[in-house]
């Protein structure tokens, strides 16, 4: 069976995304800029949110004291030792809030990132609160020439959560960044956690219908992992029963019954994350790797007969 994303996969996989953009494998690599975050440097609070430790997902080549140009290089030959060949990569500036400077500073990182001649686009991991008209107008005229894409972390769609784990937002600024952006022919792509304290599985299914309302290209989901050195951790030792912790299978289930109610036009970047040992703390799936994951969901689907929208009430 062929699915309206064009491909027999039972989900609009990513890889299938940029097939069709760019006709052929394009790897993403990370950098780090140096930025820092409003929910560290006392704009908005200190200390950051409750559940982030950057380091957890910083790949080793990353640190601010290497330029932009050296970190590409370094990346394209960790991805070359480590996987099969891309045609092309897209600079992935992904450590705190990357838009989060003047204008001037954006324009020379990111003009900096696409003179790498074998560089496509970049993809700019930011907060809904650090962009405005200006940066937006900025990476639209970039995206005239080069894929951008802008990269939301908006973490969950309940306000009550976004409290307690003190984002610092709420979802209308999430919402608002997100119209803002798609509105100037920008790829959207938004990152959500799920099993944060207080949410429920029919919590998680049900905010499905918000994710679909928002004009989104692609979309990544976590897994809760609590890290050392964040506030959560000190949380989950002071009262762990606060805390929900799904077996695989558990949360193959949950995710296969968001997957059936999701916008079959929106891209699945990831629907679970790997994150280095040093860095856990509390219960985890320990050494499963994304690409296990991925072949674990396929299983389901398949033994199942479910498929990416099929519950979807809107249009398709």
């Amino acid at each position: 069976m062929i699915y309206p994303w064009g491909d027999s996969r039972r989900y609009n996989s990513y890889a299938g995304y940029f097939r069709r953009l760019f006709g052929g494998r394009v790897q993403k690599l990370s950098v780090d800029a140096g930025f820092t975050c409003p929910n560290r440097d006392g704009t908005i609070a200190r200390g950051g949110c409750t559940f982030c430790n950057n380091g957890a997902f910083t790949p080793s080549y990353c640190t601010p004291s290497k330029s932009i140009r050296q970190q590409i290089e370094e990346g394209i030959e960790f991805h070359r030792r480590r996987y099969r060949g891309a045609l092309r990569y897209l600079v992935y500036f992904q450590s705190f809030s990357n838009t989060y400077a003047p204008l001037d500073r954006l324009r020379e990182l990111y003009g900096e990132a696409l003179a790498h001649p074998q560089v496509a686009g970049v993809v700019v991991g930011t907060r809904p609160d650090c962009v405005d008209e200006a940066k937006l107008d900025y990476f639209a005229g970039l995206a005239r020439e080069r894929y951008v894409a802008i990269e939301y972390g908006i973490e969950s769609t309940s306000d009550e959560t976004l409290r307690a784990v003190e984002r610092g937002h709420d979802f209308a600024a999430a919402e608002r960044a997100v119209r803002m952006t798609a509105e100037r022919g920008l790829h959207v792509g938004a990152h959500f956690i799920l099993g944060l304290p207080g949410e429920s599985d029919a919590m998680l299914v049900a905010q499905t219908a918000r994710i679909n309302a928002l004009p989104l290209t692609t979309v990544k989901f976590h897994q809760l992992q609590i890290f050392r050195d964040t506030a959560m951790a000190a949380q989950y030792d002071a009262d762990p029963g606060r805390f929900r912790f799904w077996t695989l299978d558990e949360y193959i289930d949950l995710f296969a019954a968001i997957l059936r109610r999701l916008r079959p036009s929106l891209v699945v970047e990831r629907f679970a994350s790997e994150a280095p040992p040093r860095y856990h703390y509390g219960p985890n799936w320990g050494l499963v790797r994304n690409e296990q994951l991925w072949a674990l969901l396929e299983k389901r689907l398949e033994e199942t007969g479910a498929y990416q929208g099929e519950l979807y009430q809107g249009e398709r």
